[in-house]
């Protein structure tokens, strides 16, 4: 099956009661719309890559302080599981299982995320006594 194409993302700034094309590309959206026409919208607001980096960071801060066996890859699986952050799973016999979900930034809001974030350096602080230096200067 061949795989469906996704649909092009184009950025607009609110101004006012407005919505601007953020560059030439996007404003090339409107091509083909008149004036007065109306349009559907999906409104969605970007994520933070500087927070996803900075929880990736967290990650392999907490591996390398503690000394631990886990890559910060396993430990974002586990983190994930032990905070609740699961995609529930019904198998043909009948139990239900939980897989830790996603938090790609198509999968998950920023404020989303932010709790999330949140929720895994507590989890830290509490399993492994790892806090990091951000929380500790705060």
């Amino acid at each position: 099956m061949a795989k469906k194409s996704e649909k092009p993302v184009y950025s607009f700034i609110r101004k006012g009661n407005g919505l601007f094309p953020e560059m030439a590309y996007d404003l090339r959206a409107l091509d083909g719309v008149a004036n007065g026409q109306r349009v559907r919208l999906d409104i969605r607001e970007w994520r933070n890559l500087d927070r996803l980096k900075a929880y990736w960071s967290l990650l392999h801060d907490a591996v390398e302080a503690t000394g631990k066996t886990l890559s910060a890859e396993k430990l974002h699986e586990v983190i994930k599981l032990e905070t609740g952050l699961v995609d529930l799973i019904r198998l043909p016999n009948g139990m239900t299982v939980a897989i830790p979900a996603s938090v790609a930034l198509d999968k998950m809001s920023e404020p989303e995320f932010i709790a999330y974030f949140q929720s895994a350096e507590e989890w830290l602080a509490r399993v492994y006594g790892f806090v990091s230096e951000r929380e500790q200067a705060a």
